[in-house]
């Protein structure tokens, strides 16, 4: 129907009709798949969720004397500086290391994913670093307060962001239990899940058609860019007939400039008795290119399904206790065993729908065109796991 360079072209003259994944659907109820693919260009999703493998680069520049930066501490979290004399990488999930139980607890849940976001609004950061003494770098420590302007490059690269699908987490046994998904009460007592289900980006590209490797997206704010696959990159997950996986499946690496975002869509987050994370605005605009991409940006939340795990088992594969529907999740309540059970999810459901709608405008405004990938992302990745006990060593 449509390439890309002529959906760009309308959007350059601000001709091209951009809908959010969520007018389309409501179109596709009223005047069905093929005339809502004749009226459409481009359709937006979008997700605000934790995404706890993300992280920053960071190059904070010389100093002189030039020093080797071998340890570093970022408001008393750790960055990892085993590469360039001044480079860094910032985890998200990276905890504070602190003294003892004279710091405050609000200290003890900050991690990474705090100073991310506060690098992002402006704010100026503690910077501590040891480094390794050397000719042509003789300086043994530093110490200076740092801000997103100055310092070199400052960029989110995110090994694992977007899942296509995720788990719903319940807990059958007999004590509160704590997770990356938050607090599970014990006896089933709450359930909690992550992905925005029918809103989710990757749900309507369930075959990755449209997304690949240069695929440009709404990233926090600001541009960014699809690096590689994900970690964790399982597209060979079971599917249903129309294509969704029935539980974690895709992923992707994501990289965009942290200077450019916005601090509403870049927040640090912490999970009780569990640790930090960052909670992420991503928006994946999907070119109309046939009518099957909208078909399959048709799909509604009684069309997907998610399984659900009980975290009272501590091991990798946990129980499940069957799937069930996003539109059961969203009611606020699923029945298990029976027994009726409230939900909670981890992503923002109201954020979601403005991250569509904030990449709806900046397309409308010709201020965002679309990309062609540079390759397709791998549709044959399996799951590797460790042996739980390792593999024994002979010292013989």
């Amino acid at each position: 129907m449509r390439s890309i360079a002529e959906i760009n072209d309308k959007i350059q003259r601000k001709k091209a009709v951009v809908w959010t994944v969520e007018e389309l659907k409501a179109k596709v109820q009223d005047i069905g798949v093929t005339q809502a693919a004749k009226q459409v260009d481009v359709i937006t999703t979008g997700t605000f969720e934790p995404m706890e493998s993300s992280g920053a680069i960071l190059n904070i520049g010389h100093t002189d004397p030039p020093i080797k930066i071998r340890q570093c501490w970022l408001d008393g979290v750790p960055a990892y500086s085993g590469f360039g004399a001044v480079d860094l990488y910032l985890g998200a999930t990276q905890t504070v290391d602190y003294a003892g139980d004279s710091d405050g607890q609000e200290l003890r849940d900050r991690g990474g994913g705090h100073v991310i976001a506060d690098l992002i609004a402006g704010k100026p950061v503690h910077l501590r670093a040891i480094g390794q003494v050397t000719d042509c770098y003789p300086r043994a420590s530093f110490e200076t307060t740092i801000s997103r302007d100055t310092i070199n490059q400052f960029y989110l690269f995110n090994p694992r962001n977007l899942h296509q699908n995720f788990i719903v987490g319940v807990n059958g046994g007999d004590r509160p239990i704590y997770t990356y998904l938050g607090p599970l009460q014990p006896q089933l007592s709450n359930a909690v899940y992550s992905n925005p289900g029918a809103l989710s980006p990757l749900m309507n590209d369930p075959d990755l058609q449209l997304v690949g490797i240069g695929t440009r997206i709404f990233l926090g704010g600001g541009i960014g860019y699809v690096a590689w696959e994900g970690t964790q990159h399982f597209p060979m997950q079971k599917r249903l007939p129309n294509h969704t996986p029935i539980g974690p499946a895709a992923t992707l690496a994501l990289i965009g400039d942290a200077k450019q975002m916005q601090s509403r869509w870049v927040r640090g987050c912490y999970f009780k008795s569990y640790g930090s994370s960052l909670m992420l605005g991503v928006g994946v605009p999907f070119p109309v290119l046939q009518e099957e991409v909208v078909a399959h940006c048709a799909v509604q939340d009684q069309d997907l399904v998610a399984p659900v795990m009980d975290f009272s088992i501590p091991r990798r594969v946990r129980p499940t206790f069957g799937l069930v529907s996003y539109a059961q999740l969203k009611s606020g309540k699923i029945v298990i065993e029976g027994k009726a059970v409230r939900v909670a999810p981890l992503a923002s459901i109201y954020l979601s729908r403005q991250v569509a709608q904030e990449l709806k405008q900046w397309i409308e405004a010709g201020q965002f065109t679309l990309t062609e990938p540079v390759a397709a992302l791998p549709m044959d990745r399996s799951l590797v796991a460790q042996d739980r006990w390792g593999t024994q060593i002979s010292l013989e």
